[in-house]
């Protein structure tokens, strides 16, 4: 199956209290019908939508099980946007070296996605379970071992000298 490109619809539900609108956007696939609704649980959970599959789709809303809604259908002209190709050894090294980054908040998408790039075109630079950081030709690190003091006799002296009365009391 192959991505032919991305809508964006606003999927509205009827609730007394007030309609409950969200925003979702569908992959159109090639050769591909749609037979499955799916959402994301943090939606579900929060306004109690219970979503039904069944021969005919609808859904139930809060704590009222027997009122089931449903879907209406609507027509009208939907422009897809055209799905960028995806590198997956791009995607594959963003998902290894960044796992644990924190990214700024205030950076754009096409930044974002600049960085990566830029560090995947670099990625000689980071370090591997397989190549170790030192593996770097003109940026090896040599580690010594050593038990011997860190600093010193002279640094190893108290910042601070004792107060005047014990200094004036020999």
């Amino acid at each position: 199956m192959k991505a032919l490109g991305i809508f964006e619809t606003n999927v509205i539900f009827p609730r007394i209290n007030g309609n409950l609108g969200i925003t979702v956007e569908f992959v159109v696939m090639e050769n591909c019908s749609s037979t499955n609704f799916i959402l994301k649980n943090d939606y579900l959970m929060v306004y109690g939508i219970d979503l039904h599959n069944e021969k005919d789709r609808y859904f139930t809303i809060g704590d009222n099980k027997h009122q089931k809604l449903a879907f209406l259908p609507f027509k009208r002209q939907i422009t897809v946007s055209k799905v960028a190709p995806v590198d997956l050894e791009l995607e594959r090294f963003k998902s290894e070296q960044f796992n644990e980054a924190e990214i700024s908040l205030h950076l754009t998408d096409s930044q974002e996605n600049e960085i990566s790039a830029l560090s995947y075109d670099h990625k000689e630079a980071f370090a591997s379970d397989k190549e170790p950081l030192g593996a770097s030709i003109g940026h090896e690190v040599d580690i010594i071992l050593t038990i011997e003091r860190l600093y010193p006799q002279l640094l190893r002296i108290p910042e601070y000298p004792a107060s005047p009365k014990s200094r004036e009391a020999p």
